[in-house]
Order: C-alpha cells, then structure tokens, then sequence
C-alpha cells in the first residue's frame, strides 16, 4: 500500500457524528446508535449506548475476576507486581481508549473489546492453550480467539433469558477478527480451517468473517502488541531475566535508554526502567496514531463499512516502527520466553493439565455435579470439547488445587 505524505496535522475530518458525553466521532466510526444488534433482541439502555453495556456486562462477568489468577508470563506465586492476564487487559484497554479518542472512533467500543480479547486464555498461558490444543487434534483443536467466543456467547451463565453475554455484532466482530479476516471472499480459510465455535455461530450470526475489523478493533489489537512488547519488557528487567544494558541489542530501547541516562545521569534502576517503558508506550502509540491518520486520510472511508472492505488495516505502525517492533520481540523471545526460569513452571504446568485432561476424560476424576457440564450421552467429540471449556476456564491455582486433590503428587511450578 502507498503510504500518503499527509502529516497528522493536515488531516482534518470535515464529517463528524457525536456520542453520549458529546464527544465528535469520525464518519468511520462505528455508530452506537447504529448498531446490527445483539443474537437475542433487548430493549436499549435510555442511559448508556450499546457499547457501555457491553463493557459494563464484560466487566461484570465470571471470566473477567478470573483474570486476576491466569498467568501472564510468570505463574501466579511468584510475586506481586508482575503482570497477570487482568492487569494486562487493563492496560490494554488504557492504550486501546487512547488510540481510539486520537482517531475520533467509538472509545467504549475499543475498551470492551481490549477487556475480552483474553477471555479464551487458559490457565497458565499459552503452556495451557498448546495441552488442550493436543488433546483436542483429533476434534478440531482448541484455539483461545474462538474459546473467547464461546465465553462470551455460551459459557457464561447469568442471564435469565440467554446465555453467554448477548455481545453487540460489532463487539462479538471485533473479538473474532480483532487479528484480520479468517476467511478470503469466497469462503476459504485465510490460515487453514475457521474454529468450529466460530464457524457454528457464525452460520446464525453472520460476523462478515471475510472483511477486516472496525478502526475500534484494530485499536484494540495493537494497543494488545504494544501492552505486552512493553510490559513484559518492565517485568524481565525487574526479574532480572535480563539487564538494562542488554537493552543495546534492541535499538528503539537503546536509544530511549540513551536518552533517559543523559537526562537522569544518577537515577536509580526502578525508575530507569519505567521510565524506559513508559517512553517506549508513548512512541509507539503515537507512531500508530499517525500511521493511522496516514492511511486513513489516503483510503477516505465514509462509515465503518467502508474500513472493513478495505484489503488492509488502517491502524498499524509505521513501516520502520514495525521493523523495530520485530527486533523488540525478538529479543523477548530470545531473552525472556525462552529463559530457564519461565520455561521450567512451564512444563510443570503442561503436566497438571493434561493430566486434569486425561483424569477427567477417563472417569477418575468428576466435573463438578452441575447440569452445564454433564457428560454422560456425549459423543467424544462433544465430551473432550466440555473437558475443555472447563479447563480452560480455571485459574492457574484453581487448577493446581484440582490436581492435588485427584493426583498424589503434583509438579512444583518453581
């Protein structure tokens, strides 16, 4: 795509709509007052759009508390102030609002869309999400993209007239394409075959699984990159995993690190860090911001439909940006992913569950008594999915509680 030589301060935006709280949105935004609606016909809310309440029916859910005990990068004992996949959602949803309210796009749609895009995760991370998706090859796989559907459109039970959430379609197309289209125009797997849940709900509420996202999830996608790229950085470093001056191999960080000991000669290692981090959050959220005024300013899109015909995202980072990006990542995967210390709770944590797995499949251990998750007149396919969704819905301690009490021994996560 040709980048336009449009500078952030000469586009303007002729065309406004406006929100509760009177704020101007783009004409590409998508409209609140608008929306295709919800799978299960509700009355609107005479004091919040569409897109509050679905924020607010995200915050209020089992899945959402659950985040505070899912593992982020390090397990859950191992110290306070590391992220966990709670603290990771609301940075995401921080960055993900900004980036909307620079773009004039709906900032309510953006936030809930951040604060469910982790709904799916399994306990202990993408360790859990590699043991399920084994056990489930011969049934489809696992995927946490489509298990957060499943989240939010099934396993959730507190409605008394549906399951699941009831998601806006914007809200439920934003979480299923937040990362792109699955699916080219003719219907075929852009990367191999669509998740099931996806698919299934998809042939009752078609989600246009063929065209990208809303400028709003697009927000939230990125503000996603840029939460964990910079977070996780803070954490190693605080960890010790890896040391500020190792930070000369990556060249955005070496730079901002130059800049910081120039300005602060004598500061102390805390605040260097954050202040390294903090500076990094902000370059590259206002890299995105006017790569974003760049495109759309080049591709003029007059309402919300237009950006999702478009055959590329329009919130994206410069094309040097993401080539430091890649290099960031790079060494986090080098330094930190792949580091003694993360890696070795992590086979522990592949072992309690799939031995969970095995025991409940098995019969020796028992899903809880409730209804939701009976097995019984289940064929395998459906019995190892509702193996799943449970699993998958525990927190890492939940689910080191549940194998000491059907195993004997229990692998040590330190």
């Amino acid at each position: 795509m040709k980048k336009s030589t449009a500078t952030r301060s000469e586009f303007d935006l002729t065309s406004v709509r406006t929100v509760a709280g009177g704020r101007a949105l783009a004409p590409y935004a998508v409209d609140a007052f608008a929306s295709k609606g919800r799978l299960i016909a509700e009355p609107s809310s005479p004091t919040r759009t569409d897109f509050q309440r679905d924020r607010d029916r995200i915050i209020h859910s089992n899945a959402f508390k659950r985040l505070k005990h899912k593992t982020q990068v390090f397990v859950f004992h191992e110290g306070d102030h590391y992220r966990t996949r709670l603290t990771h959602t609301i940075e995401v949803g921080q960055i993900a609002r900004a980036l909307a309210r620079a773009l004039k796009v709906d900032e309510d749609l953006a936030e809930a869309l951040a604060l469910v895009h982790d709904f799916g995760h399994t306990p202990f991370g993408h360790a859990g999400e590699r043991v399920l998706n084994e056990k489930l090859a011969a049934f489809g796989g696992f995927d946490h993209n489509a298990q957060s559907l499943r989240v939010v459109t099934e396993l959730e039970r507190r409605y008394a007239e549906f399951d699941g959430l009831n998601l806006c379609w914007e809200t439920l197309e934003g979480l299923v394409k937040h990362n792109g289209p699955l699916v080219d125009k003719d219907g075929d797997g852009l990367d191999g075959p669509v998740p099931r849940a996806i698919s299934d709900y998809n042939q009752k509420h078609d989600l246009l699984l063929w065209s990208w996202p809303s400028v709003e999830a697009q927000c939230a996608a990125i503000a996603d990159d840029i939460a964990y790229d910079n977070h996780d950085l803070e954490d190693g470093l605080r960890e010790g995993l890896f040391a500020i001056e190792d930070l000369a191999e990556v060249p955005i960080c070496l730079e901002i690190l130059k800049n910081v000991q120039d300005q602060y000669p004598h500061l102390d290692k805390s605040r260097t860090i954050h202040e390294i981090v903090r500076r990094q959050i902000t370059l590259m959220v206002e890299d995105v911001i006017q790569e974003a005024v760049s495109r759309l300013e080049q591709a003029k899109p007059t309402n919300a439909q237009a950006v999702r015909e478009l055959d590329y995202a329009v919130v994206q980072f410069s094309p040097e940006m993401e080539q430091q990006e890649k290099v960031l990542k790079a060494f986090m995967f080098e330094r930190m992913y792949r580091h003694k210390d993360v890696v070795r709770p992590v086979e522990a944590s592949q072992i309690i569950l799939s031995d969970l797995f095995d025991a409940f499949q098995s019969g020796r251990a028992e899903l809880p008594e409730d209804t939701e998750w009976a097995l019984d007149g289940l064929d395998d396919s459906a019995r190892a999915h509702r193996i799943a969704d449970y699993l998958a819905g525990m927190t890492d301690r939940y689910a080191v509680n549940e194998h000491k009490r059907w195993f004997d021994h229990t692998p040590e996560l330190g």
